[in-house]
């Protein structure tokens, strides 16, 4: 299904963690819109005077959490696709979706028991995996300089 001769293949990862960025947005919308219901809406002005509820501030955080380590994903991927075929090899694409496991079943475990050692376990694989990517991709840049 992936084939690692064709450059495109990197971008179907991306496309995956860009999905759940959005459910995750309409997860917090969600729980925000329910959470404004019984608060005092002038809190969502500054965010001041209250709390929100705790499904709301875990989709919150979650939704927050996807604008993070993935602005480093994104990048390595793109960089990736552009050297072409000879940079998205087998071992990119290994790491690339190694990344996408992680993320996924950090979003599982923060979304659901919402155990932090746990979450926090799929957390550090997630980055272990986008370093690797990221020297994956640096190695292939520093060929061609």
């Amino acid at each position: 299904m992936f084939d690692a001769s064709n450059p495109v293949a990197i971008l179907v990862p991306m496309l995956v963690v860009v999905a759940l960025t959005f459910i995750a947005f309409v997860r917090m919308a969600a729980a925000r819109g329910a959470a404004a219901k019984q608060m005092d809406p002038s809190f969502y002005r500054a965010q001041l005077g209250g709390h929100e509820p705790e499904p709301a501030v875990v989709a919150v955080r979650h939704y927050h959490n996807l604008l993070e380590l993935p602005t480093l994903f994104y990048p390595a991927c793109l960089t990736a696709f552009v050297l072409g075929a000879e940079a998205v090899g087998t071992w990119t694409l290994i790491l690339a979706w190694g990344y996408v496991v992680a993320r996924l079943v950090q979003s599982a475990i923060h979304l659901s028991y919402n155990n932090p050692a746990h979450r926090g376990m799929a957390f550090v694989l997630g980055v272990i995996f986008v370093l690797a990517l990221w020297v994956n991709v640096g190695l292939e840049v520093l060929e061609r300089v």
